[in-house]
């Protein structure tokens, strides 16, 4: 009697590497995580993206310890788990690489991966085992990367394989970067990406918070799209796009990229000519620049950040003082003189660091409104300040640039990153200048804020005015700019349309002629 064929063997389907479950989050009167369920698949790559104030970060909090749920379960490989601490979440398996490095910029590479986790008593003995197995991962996942460097001397794309390093040598088996390209070049993030695909063909999860969308249907397998603490979607990259995925994000259309009609340059309003600036230690940080920026043209300037952008834009502005070289706004010499008479000249600047430069986050957001220009006699009533006109202005600039909410006796502090940006963007945009310097304009804020700051800035451009832009963004560089300068090392390398190749653009910010 014929033997009947065994029948296949039916192979068990992988729990999930993390399951959240009913996860809900209060911080006072703020909702920030409402019965949230999100499943992440076990050697896969997440990406979650939203606006600003969405949920995103906060859920990523919980996972990763830093906060605990108010209500909700978390599961990892299938098992029930309480998170309620980072030690807890490493020892699970899961491992974090922030948007701002966690590494000590005076030690080795080799001394940051291990602190902390030297497991041995004697820190000789413990480098000397770390030391291998650093190397193996390094030689695995294409982290190359020398342990003996100090991690201060090393470019941002290296401090973020070193970090990467970190979570591995702890044991990470799940992976969550948050903002991982914000400051990478494109050549950079390519790399990164051939090492999530390699940590991924290793059986390695990876979760990517980010804004970048494009980032999102390059790497990912599976997006899912927060708003207002909420998951509301959840698609396979594959069968989505950026057009769906910027509607469930905002809750409306989007455009992506805001028209604009070809520039018609006129005179010029800005020019630096043989500009060199240096530290208090003689160090330079700005080598012979020289460039103009004409009336109705945005020019950008594309860089990796720390190559003397940054710099630049401070002097201008007034804020550091030239070495040598001159500055002129129209007709006027203003290298050396204060930012409070540059202003007065018609130049207005937009800082990269709102926090740091550009707002008094513990004032009332009426009170930032005026900052830089309280001796405006508008804003006038004899020796003091007319808080009535302030407000009043404040208002107006609340509707016209949709901040919200929109209450102008909010502490400045409490208004998302995105409305804390339109805040200063209004601020600086009113006062109709002939020229406005824009640090990061976007940085930190959300798809349909961006949007809105776009439109902004093209609309300056189309009424006459100058515009120097400085991003980190290359997209928004390309899609704004008229004409693009390259930063390397303190010095232009480079000019180019902002239809150049964006490979050929990255040669460039990384000082190599294209």
């Amino acid at each position: 009697m014929p033997i009947a064929p065994i029948p296949d063997a039916q192979v068990p389907a992988l729990p999930p590497a993390i399951e959240l479950v009913g996860i809900d989050k209060r911080f006072g009167g703020v909702h920030a995580n409402r019965d949230i369920h999100l499943t992440v698949d076990k050697g896969s790559i997440h990406g979650i993206v939203g606006e600003n104030g969405a949920g995103k970060s906060t859920l990523m909090s919980i996972l990763y310890g830093f906060y605990q749920a108010d209500h909700g379960r978390i599961l990892v490989d299938g098992r029930e788990v309480r998170i309620r601490s980072s030690a807890d979440a490493i020892g699970l398996g899961i491992g974090m690489v922030h948007q701002q490095f966690m590494l000590v910029e005076t030690f080795t590479v080799l001394e940051n991966v291990i602190l902390g986790a030297e497991g041995a008593p004697r820190l000789a003995a413990a480098e000397s085992r770390a030391r291998g197995l650093i190397e193996r991962l390094a030689r695995d996942y294409g982290l190359t990367v020398d342990p003996d460097r100090i991690v201060g001397e090393l470019s941002v794309g290296e401090q973020q394989r070193v970090e990467i390093l970190k979570a591995l040598f702890r044991g990470a088996e799940t992976l969550i970067l948050d903002e991982p390209t914000a400051v990478l070049t494109p050549a950079e993030a390519d790399h990164l990406f051939r090492i999530l695909r390699r940590l991924q063909a290793e059986g390695k999860t990876v979760v990517i918070i980010t804004h970048k969308l494009r980032e999102i249907m390059a790497v990912t397998d599976t997006v899912s799209v927060m708003r207002r603490g909420e998951v509301v979607a959840t698609w396979p990259t594959a069968a989505t796009t950026v057009e769906r995925i910027a509607e469930a994000m905002v809750g409306r259309r989007v455009l992506l990229h805001v028209p604009k009609a070809s520039s018609v340059p006129g005179r010029t309003l800005l020019a630096v000519e043989g500009l060199d600036v240096r530290d208090g230690r003689g160090a330079r940080l700005v080598e012979g620049v020289t460039f103009d920026v004409r009336a109705g043209e945005i020019v950008g300037i594309a860089g990796v950040a720390g190559n003397g952008q940054s710099e630049l834009l401070e002097t201008i502005a007034g804020i550091r003082r030239p070495s040598a070289g001159s500055i002129r706004l129209g007709a006027e010499a203003i290298g050396g003189l204060d930012p409070a008479a540059i202003r007065a000249l018609g130049l207005a600047h937009v800082p990269e660091d709102r926090h740091r430069m550009g707002l008094v986050l513990a004032l009332e957001a009426w009170e930032n409104v005026m900052l830089g220009y309280q001796d405006d006699p508008a804003y006038q009533a004899g020796v003091l300040i007319d808080g009535r006109a302030v407000r009043a202005a404040a208002t107006d600039r609340f509707r016209g640039y949709d901040v919200r909410p929109p209450d102008i006796r909010l502490r400045t502090g409490l208004f998302s990153g995105g409305n804390q940006q339109k805040i200063v963007i209004g601020r600086e945009m009113e006062r109709d200048p002939d020229v406005l310097l824009v640090g990061q304009p976007t940085r930190g804020v959300d798809i349909g804020a961006i949007e809105f700051i776009h439109r902004r800035l093209i609309a300056l451009r189309d009424r006459g005015k100058a515009i120097l832009l400085v991003s980190a963004e290359l997209d928004e560089i390309r899609s704004l700019a008229d004409r693009v300068l390259c930063m390397c090392g303190g010095r232009i390398v480079g000019e180019c349309r902002p239809e150049t190749p964006e490979a050929d653009i990255g040669l460039m910010m990384a000082g190599v002629a294209a």
